[in-house]
């Protein structure tokens, strides 16, 4: 009985996938191919211009009006030759020490200025750029979502037949939205040829364009730099067939590329002076010891905890990542408000008052109780301290409250004003570009002009080795500061 009627309604769950993916197909409006897309371009616009203001907010845009000018140009004009002209391009560097760029819906791209520090020509951004603009004339990040639609329509109608699944259906959401929501290899090997088309378009020299995937192999061979955007692997594959397929795309099209832009020397006069690395004046750590010289207070996380600075927070989480230990800015005008309207969230239940330190602070243990997911226990202090209300907070699961007491009220007290001037005056690592006089190895050029990174570091961010020699005039980079 059961057996028969879920065969005479199978059929139905399938028709209604069917049915939506027949009126939902488009034309992919970069290759002419046809493509899924429930989403329209007004709406793939709205959702693309929300998410990028959140990737301001969050990550921060880099400021220097000239860098934002000549990378937003460079965009423009080979958005301006795609198959979506009219969308409302954007083109901004965020301020973020990793080597990426991003694409939203809707035409907003971000490089970092972790990127712009790594590259060495105008080719190879414009290499980069197309690539991303070639994500949205690809609409890829529609079809994806699309794909996510169609899945969770497909459970609903599974739902509607078995009603036992719907105690699964915030599971397989969740997982759908991770499984699509990334591109594919083919959509970054679209990408990749779509920029190629782009910046060929452009009047630039694509035999620059493998060269950026030779340093992004660099890159990733090294430690994450551990910045806000994941590392340019977490989206994109291994970049070494990346190299070696677009190579052979460049050759076949036999092209003389003699008198193309490079644009090397109009790009390092660009990148001259950007910030590189992690900027200590948005906050450094010493150990486990977050210091921030801008706003002048210092917090002591437990030892061994996985550190983090975001641009609105700053916080540690254990090694078995079951207890956190934020920091953020309240909006409060005082300890006492931003008690008050912390403890009025439903779910949370107001504890025991505790012993504040030196600044005027209000701190109380509380439990947020979450049901099935597992109560949570933790200690929440709001503290004043030069014209600003900071909200720290250090929690974990009930259960596991007594094994964490002592650590996350030892982190929460320790959150203090910073005087000494050593830890206040830090600045940040910069580059700095240098016309050979004569010529010279890297080597030669490192012990010449010293860096204040290694020698690979210095290789890498100079796409050379360190016997390559460079004639007389070429501009160099290396990086200036002390390293924190």
């Amino acid at each position: 009985m059961v057996r028969k009627t879920f065969r005479s309604h199978t059929p139905v769950a399938a028709l209604m996938a069917c049915a939506l993916f027949m009126a939902s197909c488009s034309t992919n409006p970069a290759t002419g191919k046809h493509q899924l897309a429930f989403i329209g371009e007004d709406q793939e616009i709205s959702m693309g211009r929300e998410a990028a203001q959140q990737a301001a907010q969050s990550i921060g845009l880099y400021q220097d009006d000239q860098l934002q000018a000549y990378v937003s140009r460079v965009g423009k004009e080979l958005a301006a030759r795609s198959e979506r002209p009219n969308l409302p391009w954007t083109f901004q560097v965020v301020d973020d020490p990793s080597v990426n760029a991003f694409a939203l819906p809707g035409g907003f791209i971000f490089v970092t200025r972790g990127l712009m520090a790594h590259l060495t020509s105008e080719a190879e951004l414009a290499s980069v750029i197309g690539h991303e603009i070639g994500h949205v004339t690809a609409r890829h990040s529609v079809e994806q979502m699309s794909k996510a639609q169609l899945a969770q329509i497909g459970l609903i109608a599974g739902m509607v037949l078995r009603p036992e699944l719907a105690n699964y259906g915030d599971l397989a959401q969740t997982g759908l939205q991770l499984l699509f929501l990334k591109y594919s290899r083919d959509d970054e090997s679209q990408a990749d040829d779509l920029g190629l088309r782009y910046m060929v378009g452009g009047g630039y020299d694509a035999r620059e364009m493998p060269q950026v995937f030779e340093t992004l192999r660099r890159v990733s061979e090294r430690e994450s730099e551990g910045g806000r955007v994941p590392t340019w692997l977490a989206t994109h594959p291994a970049p070494e067939n990346r190299s070696q397929r677009i190579g052979s795309e460049v050759a076949k099209l036999n092209r003389d590329f003699s008198n193309a832009t490079v644009g090397r020397e109009s790009y390092l006069r660009a990148v001259d002076n950007v910030v590189f690395g992690a900027n200590p004046r948005e906050g450094y750590f010493r150990g486990n010891t977050f210091i921030h010289p801008e706003l002048g207070f210092q917090i002591q996380f437990p030892q061994g905890w996985k550190t983090s600075n975001q641009k609105q927070t700053v916080g540690a989480i254990s090694p078995r990542e079951d207890a956190v230990v934020v920091v953020s800015l309240s909006d409060s005008s005082s300890p006492q408000q931003a008690a008050q309207q912390f403890f009025s969230q439903q779910g949370i239940v107001q504890g025991q008052s505790l012993q504040g330190g030196g600044m005027p602070a209000v701190t109380r243990t509380f439990g947020v109780q979450r049901g099935q997911s597992g109560d949570l226990e933790g200690i929440a202090t709001f503290v004043e301290h030069g014209n600003h209300v900071y909200q720290i907070l250090g929690f974990t699961l009930v259960d596991r409250w007594r094994g964490y007491n002592r650590d996350l009220q030892s982190a929460v007290a320790s959150f203090s004003q910073v005087t000494d001037r050593r830890l206040l005056s830090v600045e940040p690592q910069r580059i700095d570009v240098v016309t050979l006089p004569n010529a010279m190895t890297l080597q030669e050029f490192a012990s010449r002009y010293p860096s204040s990174v290694d020698m690979q570091t210095l290789a890498i961010i100079n796409e050379a080795q360190a016997s390559t020699r460079f004639p007389a005039g070429t501009e160099v980079k290396r990086v200036v500061g002390e390293p924190t």
